[in-house]
Order: structure tokens, then sequence, then C-alpha cells
């Protein structure tokens, strides 16, 4: 008898709370779990599936699921990583669409690999990384991607995406504006061996003063952004939430300059172009009185106001109904439309 691992596993009626890190309890029609990608395009034609809507789950860490799910939902369960090339300033690190987000970071650093330490703790998959372009402390994922290998469902066929064909941009892609078009499998990383320090972001070098670190390496730049992180975000196991709900708008200069004569005190930070700037929606909503907030099992955080959170049983829908009084107000009082982060299943924003 074979002990070997299914190529996939399907479910009927199966719950999702525990793939989704806001831990709201909806059922999808069809689980599939798929460990070798190559049979993607098999699994896809199946009629049980082929019939239906598909939606792709990483960790669940980056959606909030308003409604019970139709279709199937498929998890991949691809989780090796490998390193496909070695150079004398770079290593390119091949990972499959399931590996965990932070395990592939603290793998690369104990390697010998920098760029990543800035990207610790972010919850959720490697597939997943480069549909929001994730990023924190003053680094996005986008500077290190060489390539992602994708599923194109439009055209049936193996697609092969270089830095520049992913059209990143800030928390953007362009897989993110065709969700169930291409279904990432891999994704490949380009990590020096010798990398610049970003140290001048958020506390990161006060952590590290706090740490006693004098002459910091990439795995300490990590270990301070860890340290931050736990204590700003609550953990999703103990907590649900999807890490920060709303992005930071970014307007045209001449708009923050008039803002800034009413609130003085409204953090800027430089954007993609010169001609923007970036504002703190953090500051705006705990300006607005969120911070703490709670209705029932939905709230905010009290220890960060970008932060929604589930205290226990809160709903999709309630959670989002929260998330759109939270948007008005902050509307109402500075004029600054303010939009989520996560994606939105089951619910138009």
């Amino acid at each position: 008898m074979s002990n070997a691992m299914p190529a996939w596993i399907l479910t009927e009626n199966a719950s999702l709370k525990e793939l989704n890190t806001f831990h709201v309890d909806a059922t999808a029609a069809q689980l599939l779990e798929l460990h070798d990608p190559t049979l993607l395009p098999d699994v896809l034609a199946l009629p049980h599936v082929a019939r239906g809507p598909l939606l792709v789950l990483g960790s669940g860490s980056n959606v909030l699921i308003a409604d019970d799910v139709p279709g199937t939902v498929l998890v991949f369960a691809n989780r090796e990583i490998e390193e496909l090339e070695h150079r004398a300033d770079h290593t390119v690190v091949r990972a499959g669409a399931g590996v965990s987000w932070h395990g592939l970071v603290m793998s690369s650093l104990q390697n010998g690999l920098s760029g990543l330490e800035n990207l610790a703790l972010i919850p959720g998959t490697a597939g997943a990384a480069p549909i929001q372009n994730i990023g924190a402390y003053g680094v996005q994922v986008d500077e290190f991607i060489q390539a992602v290998d994708a599923w194109d469902r439009d055209t049936g066929e193996w697609v092969r995406f270089d830095a520049e064909g992913c059209a990143f941009g800030y928390r953007d892609s362009i897989f993110k504006h065709a969700a169930d078009r291409y279904l990432i499998t891999a994704i490949e990383l380009r990590l020096p061996l010798l990398h610049d320090l970003r140290l001048g972001y958020a506390g990161i070098a006060e952590e590290m003063q706090a740490m006693g670190v004098e002459l910091p390496v990439a795995a300490d730049v990590a270990n301070a952004v860890i340290a931050i992180r736990r204590r700003k975000l609550p953990d999703p196991d103990v907590l649900g939430n999807a890490g920060s709900f709303f992005k930071n708008p970014v307007l045209p200069l001449e708009q923050v300059e008039v803002l800034l004569q009413h609130f003085p005190e409204l953090p800027v930070y430089p954007a993609d172009k010169d001609s923007h700037r970036k504002l703190s929606a953090a500051w705006m909503i705990e300006a607005c009185g969120w911070k703490g907030y709670r209705d029932g099992d939905a709230g905010v955080a009290p220890s960060h106001a970008l932060v929604l959170v589930n205290h226990g049983n809160a709903s999709g829908a309630e959670l989002l109904a929260l998330a759109r009084r939270i948007s008005a107000s902050v509307l109402e009082k500075f004029g600054v439309p303010i939009e989520p982060e996560p994606r939105l299943i089951g619910a138009q924003w």
C-alpha cells in the first residue's frame, strides 16, 4: 500500500474558518488542495471544478470573506524552496506558491542571503506575495522578484512573467487586476549576498539599539522587524485579523499641502511619483476615534488603528460594514477616500 501524498484532495462543503486569518466562518462548496501544480490543467478540467467559479486562497491573510463561497476554493500545497543559481553577488531562489512567506524570509537569511529581512513576519504565502506586491518598513517584494510562473485560465497556457511584465506598483500588480485569470504556481527571487540595509523606517534603528546591536546584519533587521510587528499587530491565531486593512492613500502634492494647513500633524511620506505624497491612513482613522472601537465581535485593534479584528464570531459582512463606516468618517473629516487592502470575497467595496 502506497503512503505517497495524493496529487490533490477534494472536500465538499468545507469550512474556511481555518483558511482565513480573520477566522470568519464561511463555507466553500468545494475545497481543492493541490500538491502538484503541474496537474493544474487536469484538475481545472474536472467536470465538478470546471462548471463553477474558482477562488484561489493562499493562507487567507489578505482577504475578507463576506459570504459563503460557491464553486471551488483552490489551495496550492506545493511548499518546496530551491536554489536555482549561485553567483558571486546573488542567488536565485524558487519557491512554490504554497510556501509560507515568513518561512521563505527566514530560510533565505539562514542561507546567507539578504534583501527580504524588512519583510519578515508578513503573513501569507509566496504565491500571494506578488499579487499585492507586499511591502513593509521601506521595502517591497518587487525589488527582488525575477520571475513569476502562472497558469493563464483565459488562454489555457503556462505563462512566465519577468519583473517588468508583472506591472508592479504600490500594493499593486497585473495579477491583482486579473485576480481570477492568472494562477501563480511559483516565484523566483534574485537575492543579494550583500545588501545595503534599510534602517531608516518606523523605528528599526531604535529597536536594534534597544537590542544592543551596534553593527547590524540582515538577520538583526529581521529580528527588529519581528519584534516591532509582534508589538503593533495582534497575532491572527489569537485575535482574527488580516493585518493592515486600509491602504495609505496617495494624493497629489497640492492636495496634501492644503490638508497640512488644516492638519499640520498628519504624517506624510514620499510616494513613487515626486508629484505625489503618501498619507498615514492609521493617523486619520485614529483621529476619527476608531482605535480600539468594538461593535459586537467586530472591532479595531487597540494597538493599531489600521487593523480590523474579529473578537470571536464576527461575520465577514459585519467586519465589512465596520470598514465602510470607518472609511466614510475619514472621508467626511479629511476629504480623503481610503480603500481596503485585502481582497473582498462575496462583496463589493
